[in-house]
């Protein structure tokens, strides 16, 4: 965290200097010595961490121990994710719907829109607290006290007896999806090794998926509330194994705990002695010494009139909303209902079950083609056939009509609607459901990154809640298949945009990327082969890696979901 600050601070006085030169090249010169200066302090972090001993089995465990502790906070939130759409039908207050003739409270239309929406804009509240509620307290204990707000969530939902308790407990599941970002995204950065980092940073995404997918499975065996009760499990598992892991170093340093951090350095070493990690503590100590003397500023607005603001940022966010106006933000929270209307050949439970399923398979292919492929292929490959896949659908129902409870879905072509939906949700995870978060954390100057990164990840949540608020909205007034040409187009003219607009960042350094959006390279195609430091480079630029300074969630909550 503390070396963010010191890489703001610094690249933020480059970029005054560049101002000041008041023409174009000075302005290119700013961002390459702020480019250079963020790779500079990126090595000396790089080599305070790989600074004693060999990469050993031994070493690597208790990071890897550690990181899977923090990722049962996110295997919570991944099943209040994925409760949200086994519970909707069961609550959806709809003649006939035997559901919900036994429930004691019920849902209408606009109701479930709003059941269905209002944890993205809790998150962005949960968001804007974090940095400061995490800073104060520490890493480790900030993230034992989120768990508490998922544990209240699943508990008032299991009690809940009225629509506005739903809604309440929506909300605390969502808050507790923002608080955790900052120390979760913080401790990572700070305790691993960088050969280790990327991995462990991949898995974060991987992880919500696979809570999303947990609960589509249990709901097409159990009931809302049982399942409200077995997601209780998740955030008690993470809060007893957060407690056999140490408070981040670097935090401890922070606090002038020196004694402290040197006991979780060996602890996160391979449980090894003082004198094994004495370079990593030497290392460490400088970099925080230097970081105090540096201080932090937020980008003026001369900075962000710059074109290497404000193509990079429209391009995120054009990203955001074609990753959500695709179709797959409503599928996703409306699978069961949207399967019931199409009609399938299956279970609509099993259906959705089958989404959950593909969807954490397209995004552990991302993770695993994207350094081979590049990112431009995947997202285009990934926007056209989500394209495709829903206009397929939408021609179906057109042609075949909505499905009704005696429909006959044992038909030659009944297949059709489900298969592609569940090839769209396939693959879109390998591409443009991914693509922003992995742009985030490389297309802005140092100077603007932290706030960059935070009015991107805003855009992407209210984006990401008027896809879902307006799915029933857009139903009523276009029909379904009208609502799905919508996605379609929307994922189809994306594909042509971002073929013109769309630059490849996989393989090329910061300062080429940043020259990209200054007009003075095109980037079309993956760069060279990578070396193990320009990995652990990627790793450290990446906003899923990336340490969270106070500065960076004091932007977010200036413009943050």
């Amino acid at each position: 965290m503390e070396q963010h600050n010191n890489r703001t601070s610094s690249n933020g006085s480059n970029g005054h200097s560049a101002q000041r030169n008041g023409d174009r090249n000075g302005d290119r010169n700013g961002t390459k010595s702020a480019a250079s200066y963020e790779a500079s302090q990126t090595e000396k972090s790089d080599k305070a961490q790989d600074a004693d001993g060999p990469k050993t089995f031994r070493r690597a465990l208790p990071q890897l121990l550690a990181c899977s502790a923090k990722n049962m906070i996110l295997l919570s939130y991944g099943m209040s994710l994925g409760f949200v759409t086994i519970a909707i039908p069961a609550l959806e207050a709809q003649a006939g719907n035997a559901t919900n003739q036994t429930a004691s409270v019920t849902l209408s239309k606009p109701q479930i829109s709003w059941f269905g929406s209002i944890n993205w804009i809790m998150v962005a509240v949960g968001g804007i607290v974090s940095g400061p509620f995490a800073t104060p307290w520490g890493r480790r204990p900030a993230m034992i006290a989120v768990n508490f707000c998922f544990v209240v969530g699943y508990l008032v939902f299991y009690m809940a007896e009225s629509v506005p308790v739903l809604y309440l407990a929506q909300a605390a599941c969502g808050f507790g999806g923002g608080l955790l970002e900052a120390p979760v995204l913080t401790y990572i950065a700070e305790i691993a090794e960088p050969h280790l980092r990327g991995a462990m940073s991949a898995s974060t995404t991987a992880v919500l998926i696979l809570g999303l997918f947990i609960d589509f499975s249990l709901g097409s065996v159990l009931d809302w509330r049982t399942v409200a009760l077995v997601n209780i499990i998740a955030p008690v598992a993470a809060v007893i194994s957060l407690c056999f892991v140490p408070e981040s170093p670097h935090w401890l340093m922070g606090q002038g705990r020196v004694e402290d951090a040197r006991r979780a350095l060996c602890w996160l070493r391979g449980w090894t002695k003082p004198e094994d990690v004495a370079t990593e503590m030497s290392l460490l100590e400088r970099t925080l010494n230097q970081t105090e003397k540096k201080p932090s500023a937020l980008p003026t607005l001369s900075q962000l009139r710059k074109r290497t603001f404000l193509i990079p940022f429209s391009l995120v966010v054009y990203a955001f909303f074609i990753g959500h106006w695709s179709g797959m933000t409503p599928l996703q929270t409306f699978a069961v209902s949207i399967f019931t209307t199409v009609g399938t050949p299956i279970n609509k439970y099993y259906a959705t079950v089958l989404i959950g399923l593909v969807e954490l398979t397209g995004t552990v292919a991302c993770v695993a083609l994207v350094h081979y492929t590049g990112k431009r292929p995947l997202a285009l490959m990934s926007t056209l056939g989500a394209g495709v896949c829903f206009v397929v659908a939408a021609t179906y129902v057109h042609v075949v009509g909505e499905a009704l409870p005696d429909s006959d879905t044992s038909g030659p072509y009944a297949w059709l609607p489900m298969a592609a939906l569940v090839i769209s949700a396939f693959i879109s995870h390998t591409g443009i459901r991914i693509l922003p978060w992995m742009l985030i954390g490389e297309v802005y100057t140092p100077d603007v990154k932290g706030f960059a990164s935070g009015a991107s990840g805003c855009a992407g949540y209210v984006i990401g809640f008027f896809a879902n608020k307006s799915f029933f909205f857009l139903q009523e007034q276009l029909t379904l298949p009208g609502t799905f040409w919508l996605y379609g187009a929307v994922a189809l003219s994306g594909t042509v945009i971002m073929y013109f607009y769309l630059p490849e960042t996989e393989g090329h350094a910061l300062h080429e990327i940043l020259e990209h959006f200054n007009g003075e390279r095109v980037l079309r195609s993956k760069g060279g082969k990578k070396t193990d430091g320009d990995c652990e480079k990627w790793a450290s630029d990446n906003r899923a890696m990336d340490t969270v300074s106070p500065d960076h969630v004091r932007s977010r909550s200036e413009s943050r979901l």
